[in-house]
């Protein structure tokens, strides 16, 4: 039906002379150009951002939550969130033994461990459970539309924004749907499907053993998340699970970090693009480079340093139960 919508929409589109990208707002331009330079058609680009149903309706809910004023708290509730989904980790076991063919192919294809992807899945959606109650577009033409330039920070949630409304315009063209049905229900920070992607990650999703993916079937979730994180974040080998040190141990030494150092990061002593200097938890530390440098691929999938040291932990010990060893030989597990 929407696709039947699509066919009459262009059709009567071809009686508009749609040439070219005009708004008056400057960041409509920019979506509109950047949409047409993916191959999306003047008028499809114009109708979708002309649309009141698509650019008129805003979420304020999720605008809300994205201002800085709600940092601490996302943090607080990642540290929180680490803790309950522990008691969660024999359902990460189950899932992994249920879906264990398809962890083969992903772990063979790309290098990552199944229990990291696992872990990445319980957080983002306690693997689907979670139900999305936003919209993704709506989400992102909210923070672009109320959003001021004051700061490195706001500029950069500006062009991030911008961004993921191209990718949205972009996939919904390809897929043939018209501006009015093309609805990605998502978090209220826009991510969407199984593995909470950013519409301008869509470039990593991959279907299992299908032509497209489709990241609400968990299938292709697992095989879109082994993407990511091999593409865009190198994660080429295998954890040697025995060169990580105690992980429950580091983790409980750098929640007392980060409560100690306001600008606390597990990993990163800066971000250049910020302006932002950090106070290193793993750096000058050799005993914690490996570990280090696996939390930081990690991070790419989600820059919070709570995030990946949550998922370190739920995957280590996902491991522990996938193996069944007594507990004098689960420290060394490979």
């Amino acid at each position: 039906m929407i696709k039947l919508l699509f066919i009459l929409l262009l059709g009567t589109m071809l009686f508009a002379e749609y040439s070219g990208c005009v708004f008056q707002n400057q960041d409509y331009v920019d979506v509109c150009n950047k949409a047409v330079g993916n191959g999306v058609t003047y008028e499809y680009a114009n109708t979708f951002l002309l649309s009141e149903e698509k650019t008129e309706k805003f979420d304020e809910i999720s605008f809300e939550y994205m201002q800085p004023k709600h940092l601490k708290t996302h943090k607080k509730n990642e540290k929180k969130a680490n803790n309950v989904l522990v008691e969660f980790v024999p359902d990460m076991v189950k899932h992994l033994r249920e879906y264990s063919e398809v962890y083969d192919y992903a772990e063979k294809k790309y290098g990552v461990n199944r229990e990291i992807i696992a872990a990445i899945l319980i957080k983002e959606t306690k693997l689907g459970k979670i139900v999305p109650k936003h919209d993704a577009f709506s989400v992102f033409n909210t923070l672009v539309v109320r959003t001021k330039p004051d700061s490195p920070r706001e500029k950069w949630l500006i062009n991030m924004g911008k961004g993921n409304m191209v990718s949205i315009i972009t996939h919904c063209y390809k897929k043939g749907v018209a501006p009015q049905g093309c609805n990605l229900p998502s978090s209220y920070a826009g991510a969407i499907g199984i593995p909470q992607f950013m519409p301008n990650s869509f470039v990593y999703s991959e279907g299992y053993k299908t032509e497209f993916a489709d990241l609400s079937k968990m299938e292709d979730a697992i095989v879109s998340a082994s993407k990511f994180l091999n593409k865009k974040a190198g994660f080429f080998e295998l954890i040697d699970w025995s060169k990580i040190p105690d992980i429950v141990d580091i983790e409980s030494k750098w929640y007392e970090f980060e409560f100690e150092n306001e600008n606390a990061s597990f990993v990163h002593e800066q971000n250049e693009k910020m302006g932002t200097t950090y106070d290193c938890f793993t750096c000058a530390k050799s005993e914690l480079d490996y570990l280090r440098e696996y939390t930081k691929k990690i991070m790419r999938y989600n820059n919070s340093s709570n995030y990946a040291v949550g998922v370190m932990r739920l995957a280590y010990e996902a491991k522990k139960g996938l193996t069944n060893l007594p507990p004098e030989r689960q420290a060394s597990i490979p």
